[in-house]
């Protein structure tokens, strides 16, 4: 188990760790308030990514082990973390970024491709609107921040496998933004969030990372001419969805196998927290997957 152990909230370049690029700006870190849902009902009895098997086994318990580590880590850095309570027959609701999009108070939700998912759309919208939000009910399939990510004022929407491209559309309609359509091609990377992290969504500032191969030429030229001074993450780290890390424009929250990318935050200023999800990537989801921020 990876230790619980974290870093205090800070400012600047993390303590011991200096940036070793020039390009390395000092970094702030501002404290989240992200919904989680603990995995009591986890299990992969389908599959709808390449990443399930439904023939190999999972530990419910070492799943829960694992993800109240996650919790603990927000914790310590401040963040107000909110719980959904699980569904029994709902295994992947552990996912929660997938429910559902909010920013400024209002939450677009999610509305599933998988028959398996598509009552944990209803579910979230009934945890918003319990929670003072004002719910945008979807038209179009999508699923929430599994493939839209904020960056700055501009909101990267993915399509290819799972949200469909008019989602992106209402997207825009609902929260007056623009909007970015990537489109992946590569299924073990079926959501945004798998293939591309946000590391910093400061207006002026905007830096992310991510895995070129996993999108479309087009999308790959979008993501070059806007963010030339992404960090490239490797393949290897990638296959273990290293990318699907949480930021608070500081400390990095990622996989604790994905050590290149480990390496590549620490020259550009930030401070990597390794976490050991292995267990929910048997469900193919990983840090970010089990966090949806809530934007007030």
């Amino acid at each position: 188990m990876p230790s619980t152990t974290t870093p205090e909230i800070q400012t600047g370049q993390p303590a011991g760790q200096p940036a070793t690029k020039a390009e390395a700006r000092q970094r702030k870190a501002i404290a989240r308030s992200v919904l989680m849902c603990k995995p009591e009902h986890f299990t992969v009895v389908y599959r709808i990514n390449p990443w399930m098997d439904p023939a190999l086994p999972t530990d419910t318990s070492l799943a829960v082990r694992q993800w109240q580590t996650l919790y603990d880590v927000y914790i310590s850095l401040g963040f107000d973390v909110k719980l959904i309570d699980p569904i029994e027959g709902l295994p992947d609701m552990v996912y929660a970024a997938n429910g559902g999009m909010v920013i400024d108070g209002i939450a677009y939700g999610a509305s599933f491709t998988h028959p398996e998912r598509q009552p944990e759309g209803p579910a979230y919208m009934k945890w918003f609107g319990d929670n003072g939000f004002t719910v945008a009910v979807p038209e179009e399939i999508n699923e929430g921040e599994g493939d839209f990510l904020l960056v700055g004022d501009t909101i990267l929407a993915g399509t290819g496998f799972r949200s469909d491209s008019r989602s992106h559309q209402e997207l825009g309609r609902v929260y007056n933004r623009e909007v970015i359509t990537l489109t992946l091609i590569n299924p073990s990377f079926y959501h945004l969030d798998t293939a591309l992290a946000v590391l910093d969504s400061t207006p002026g500032q905007e830096h992310i990372a991510y895995l070129p191969s996993a999108f479309d030429a087009p999308s790959l030229a979008i993501l070059q001419e806007r963010y030339p001074d992404a960090i490239i993450v490797n393949e290897t780290d990638a296959a273990i969805l290293g990318l699907n890390s949480y930021s608070d424009g500081l400390n990095v929250v990622i996989a604790s196998r994905a050590k290149d990318f480990e390496r590549q935050l620490i020259e550009h200023g930030y401070n990597p927290i390794g976490v050991d999800l292995s267990e929910l990537l048997l469900g193919g989801g990983g840090v970010k997957c089990c966090t949806l921020e809530l934007r007030r």
